[in-house]
């Protein structure tokens, strides 16, 4: 399975994009901002572009089974999981629908349909442009 993120709106503190499945739109998601290259702040920095394999795994954090990018350059346990804005990243992908400025909306609707392919996929792989 492929999944593509297209960033498209990138400012100073989030980052909104548009997921497609296999070449399908899916959702919006939203990231922490992207800075300059080998600028990190930690929890506060999306990861960069490129592409990365995806597994679904427990998340002790969340208890719960989660989608987690692996191979992300000096980054570590990023998931792709709900949230409505930048302050519920902390690095990570959060999925839902972008209706409100800053925010995504509806994102446990987003996730369960999201994942309901996801857990049927033998591999995944995500990339972000």
């Amino acid at each position: 399975m492929q999944l593509i993120i297209k960033r498209h709106f990138k400012g100073p503190q989030y980052t909104i994009g548009r997921l497609f499945v296999d070449g399908v739109y899916e959702c919006d998601t939203l990231e922490d901002t992207v800075r300059a290259d080998g600028v990190k702040i930690a929890g506060q920095t999306a990861i960069p572009a490129g592409k990365y394999p995806v597994r679904i795994t427990y998340s002790p954090r969340f208890k719960k089974m989660l989608p987690m990018l692996d191979d992300v350059p000096n980054f570590t346990g990023v998931r792709i999981h709900t949230g409505n804005t930048a302050a519920d990243t902390e690095g990570c992908i959060l999925v839902g629908y972008n209706r409100v400025k800053g925010r995504v909306c509806d994102s446990r609707a987003a996730f369960r349909r999201l994942f309901a392919k996801l857990e049927t996929a033998e591999q995944i792989e995500l990339k972000i442009k």
